[in-house]
């Protein structure tokens, strides 16, 4: 697939995480059943998670499938900035562990990714998200002052839903031209002689 191809599916790619991070936390303080503090949606009969908990857990998959066509860098760009953007449009209370949190569960969701998605893609996008899952949602809850035994369970199962199918699109995807295998060239390579 010629490199403009790739290179627009990326741009997508990165729109969605963007996209994504803004709305999760957009809909924790807007959507859903209101509690102290948040909004919560149902993740199981009986079992509820902040309403953020869908798009926050697209997060990892759409980072994932992004370092898929443009590389590492692209990945690491996107987290830096997805930071950025979680600690901008996060309330004053949830500012701190939204941003925080992110940078340190996409890193975590990009050491796992990085060294497994060339022989095992799908496996790599679910692992990584489910690692990724467990670290944000309990250093998550931990700083935003939410009990864990009150919403641990709900936040690990409405991501790990999340995470899983993104594992399923990930093996559909990856008989498609640019998802077959990682970019040969980054698309944000350093240039030559740098």
């Amino acid at each position: 697939m010629p490199d403009r191809h790739r290179m627009a599916l990326a741009v997508g790619m990165f729109v969605l995480y963007v996209a994504s991070i803004a709305g999760a936390n957009w809909m924790i303080s807007h959507v859903g059943r209101p509690v102290s503090g948040a909004h919560v949606l149902p993740v199981w009969p009986g079992l509820y998670a902040p309403s953020g908990v869908y798009l926050a857990a697209s997060t990892f998959v759409a980072r994932d499938l992004l370092q898929r066509l443009a590389g590492a860098r692209a990945g690491l760009v996107a987290i830096l900035l997805g930071a950025a953007v979680s600690w901008a449009v996060s309330s004053s209370t949830l500012a701190l562990a939204s941003g925080a949190t992110f940078l340190l569960s996409e890193s975590c969701d990009f050491l796992v990714y990085t060294p497994l998605q060339a022989r095992h893609f799908p496996f790599a996008v679910a692992g990584s998200g489910l690692v990724s899952d467990l670290v944000d949602s309990t250093v998550f809850l931990t700083l935003a002052g939410i009990p864990l035994a009150e919403a641990l369970p709900g936040q690990l199962v409405g991501k790990a839903w999340v995470v899983l199918g993104g594992g399923l699109v990930a093996g559909a995807l990856r008989r498609v031209g640019p998802f077959r295998s990682s970019p040969q060239r980054p698309l944000l390579a350093a240039a030559p002689g740098s």
